[in-house]
């Protein structure tokens, strides 16, 4: 650098600093560093009649600065100025203007290379694909791609990447049998955009042989390609494949371990993950997400929340899936205090309440027992879909609301959103808790002859358990008779159970044998039984059953109570007698 300030301060003492043959040297050296840009930018406008070699010189440097709309501008300038331009100076102005992007410009610019005679220059060309594809305008792509007569490894990557970028993933597939058949060889800027197709669209087996391909073209695998792969691999389950490349790997980021983490995950080897995750040496957002994500998935919704402890006490803030995680924890274990904790770290946060992380509030409200706080998020709620409108009247039928769930129902249908199987679940439950049998019946008829919604088991098991609870145990048993699929045990256990309520032990023990059939190691089928017999006094008949229970050694499971301290959750076991 000093030698070229020497060379530029003697060329300024001579004069010759504004003579384009002199100082196009000085200039070129300037431009290589973008801190030397204004500089370079002031020598340029100091030459008189700059040069064609001088004007590329500048459209490199602004095309790969932070400011490529300057290499617009120069090249309206040299336009202006009638220079004539070679084929130097294109590749360099559409770069900039894919940076930008600048579409209109570039189709002004594609026009000039029409004119000037340069569409066959095979690096024109690529730039020009570039653009377009850049654009997603892949049909003008194509047309320039099909239309080449000599194309190089170049013009099918960026006929490739452009595919990728608009998401068309069977292009990108086809793309590549197709540069196979040409004889080109691939590297791994193809590869990266061929395995991340075969990921998307599923196409395992394809993936095998574009993994041989690799091995046996010896592409060199790097960041980018051994990243990719992993993610392939981890959404397949191998996790040993992925084990082995990431061993092999000797450069590695977080997106690197955040896929490792991905794949342990998937695979549900979480203390892989973890182990994974505790050696990164810097977490980013996905790090943690993919962790919460991936407890509250296998159920470890305790770990969960304490993993998300951690994650508030670091400088990042968690997004929408974090919370809605989050969210989803706290109502499995009915943490309420941790869960309006949320709902504030929402606020003070800025997160957006979209309409999965309003449902996900609605559905932890609604198990916590907060009714009235599940009802405000819905009401203040702009945008609903259907989880919504099932979220709020499940929330209101489980806790005791029928009427409220049955006029969210109401309201609902006025809107654009059709009912669904899990809707009706939630009207038929508010039919349960509120003891309303006509209308529970009337619902459930209107749901395949109304709605277009066939019902299944668990809607079936809701009208047993209406017609039982009230005591129409005659028309629960009629209504069993003639349904067009086989009860199983949840539909049974709650007719054993109305039986014992309503002392009826004929039906019980009728009931208890289909259960048994159904489900004979649940040790709630005997009880209920046994309830039964008390009630009737027919105490020689629970004796027996005991007696039978402990012969068939059928065990009770242990129960579990989590209480909550604050905003923490402590679990205990309580051990089955």
């Amino acid at each position: 650098m000093e030698a070229i300030k020497l060379l530029h301060g003697q060329l300024i003492v001579s004069g010759l600093h504004r003579h384009p043959l002199h100082i196009s040297k000085v200039l070129a050296f300037y431009t290589i560093s973008p801190s030397h840009l204004p500089h370079s930018l002031l020598i340029f406008n100091q030459i008189e009649n700059p040069n064609t070699f001088i004007f590329n010189t500048m459209f490199r440097a602004f095309a790969q600065s932070n400011t490529p709309t300057e290499a617009l501008l120069l090249y309206s300038q040299s336009r202006a100025l009638g220079l004539k331009h070679d084929n130097m100076t294109f590749p360099f102005v559409l770069k900039a203007c894919v940076k930008i992007p600048a579409m209109i410009d570039g189709q002004w610019i594609h026009v000039h290379v029409l004119k000037l005679g340069f569409i066959s220059d095979v690096f024109i060309s690529n730039a020009l694909i570039s653009l377009y594809s850049s654009c997603k305008e892949l049909g003008y792509a194509r047309q320039l791609f099909d239309e080449m007569t000599v194309r190089d490894l170049v013009s099918w990557n960026s006929l490739i990447c452009g595919s990728a970028k608009a998401q068309r993933f069977n292009d990108v597939l086809r793309l590549f049998e197709m540069m196979r058949a040409a004889k080109v060889k691939a590297d791994g800027v193809t590869m990266v955009n061929v395995i991340s197709a075969c990921t998307q669209l599923r196409e395992w087996e394809l993936g095998e042989t574009v993994v041989k391909y690799i091995e046996d073209n010896c592409i060199e695998v790097d960041l980018y390609l051994g990243n990719t792969l992993i993610d392939y691999y981890g959404r397949r389950g191998f996790v040993e494949d992925a084990q082995k490349l990431f061993d092999e790997m000797r450069e590695k980021n977080s997106i690197t371990m955040n896929a490792m983490i991905a794949t342990f995950a998937k695979a549900g080897d979480l203390v892989g993950a973890r182990k994974m995750f505790d050696r990164m040496p810097e977490r980013d957002l996905v790090s943690w997400s993919l962790m919460i994500t991936g407890y509250c998935q296998m159920k470890n919704f305790l770990e969960a929340l304490e993993l998300f402890r951690k994650m508030q006490k670091t400088k990042i803030k968690p997004d929408e899936i974090v919370i809605a995680s989050v969210l989803s924890a706290c109502a499995h274990l009915v943490a309420r205090n941790l869960g309006r904790s949320v709902h504030a770290c929402i606020r003070r946060n800025g997160i957006t309440m979209d309409i999965f992380v309003g449902n996900t509030l609605i559905d932890m409200y609604s198990k916590c027992g907060c009714i009235s706080e599940a009802y405000k998020v819905f009401d203040g709620m702009r945008k609903k879909d259907t989880l919504t409108w099932n979220s709020i009247i499940l929330g209101l039928a489980t806790s005791g609301n029928g009427d409220s769930a049955l006029q969210a129902f109401s309201d609902m249908l006025r809107t654009e959103f059709k009912p669904d199987e899990v809707t009706f679940l939630g009207v038929l439950i508010a039919c349960v808790h509120s003891g309303l049998v006509d209308e529970g019946l009337k619902y459930f008829e209107s749901m395949r002859e109304v709605h277009g919604v066939e019902p299944q088991m668990k809607h079936y098991g809701c009208v047993i358990d209406l017609l039982s609870r009230c005591g129409q145990l005659d028309k629960a048993f009629e209504f069993i008779g003639e349904m067009i699929m086989r009860p199983d045990a949840i539909a049974w256990r709650a007719f054993l159970g109305a039986c014992k309520v309503h002392g009826n032990v004929t039906m019980a023990e009728y009931a208890n044998k289909k259960l048994n059939k159904l489900d004979p190691g649940d040790s709630g089928n005997y009880v209920l039984l046994s309830h039964a017999y008390a009630a009737a006094e027919r105490w020689n008949d629970v004796v027996k059953l005991r007696e039978k229970v402990a012969e068939v050694d059928i065990r009770k499971n242990p129960g579990w109570s989590i209480i909550e301290i604050g905003n923490s959750s402590v679990s205990s076991k309580v051990a089955a007698s």
